[in-house]
């Protein structure tokens, strides 16, 4: 969720991440920290902000522990009432939600301008693709990324899944944006989304 000028909510749900850590060579961690990476080894919770090619911004959030780079892309949301492909893709998900190298370090956790909240109960019992990671040069067979298979959002399905039609495809619930959506995860309401 982002909360916008206005105090209006920009929302979606994550139907598509991919997972990093310092003990492989396409983490950005991996035998190196720089002022460039530094919050990837920071404390858990915290979105690692990085500029992609030079052009896209991508967000993670850090996982794990401190002192260990560890953090899951978000590759993908959906969002209610909008174009299903508008944050499709790392760099689509950042444009749309305004993310940029400023919210480097800022907390997922926190409420202010960028959250992530509780996933819908909705999603519970929902079908998730497990597969390769994409878009990277090294460990690429990695099986680290994940995906919504209902979800028409996917910025690119494993090799064999086709993608739901659009009356099976899940799409997330606008009356949930007009007054009930979490304000803000506390410690003890974590759940993996």
């Amino acid at each position: 969720m982002k909360r916008q000028e206005g105090g209006s909510l920009l929302w979606g749900v994550i139907v598509e991440t991919e997972a990093y850590s310092q003990e492989e060579p396409a983490c950005h961690g991996y035998r190196r920290r720089s002022p460039q990476n530094e919050t990837l080894f920071g404390e858990p919770g915290r979105f690692y902000v990085y500029v992609s090619y030079g052009i896209h911004h991508c967000v993670n959030v850090v996982t794990d522990r401190a002192e260990w780079a560890n953090g899951v892309l978000l590759r993908a949301v959906a969002l209610p009432g909008e174009p299903e492909r508008v944050a499709a893709g790392p760099g689509l998900l950042a444009r749309r939600f305004g993310i940029d190298r400023q919210m480097d370090g800022c907390s997922a956790c926190s409420g202010q301008d960028l959250w992530i909240a509780p996933r819908p109960s909705e999603l519970q019992n929902l079908a998730l693709v497990t597969t390769t990671r994409i878009g990277i040069a090294r460990a690429q067979e990695w099986p680290w990324r994940w995906y919504l298979q209902a979800s028409r959002s996917v910025s690119k399905r494993a090799k064999g899944d086709r993608k739901p039609l659009l009356q099976d495809a899940y799409q997330p619930n606008a009356a949930w944006a007009n007054g009930s959506p979490p304000t803000k995860l506390q410690q003890s309401e974590r759940t993996p989304s």
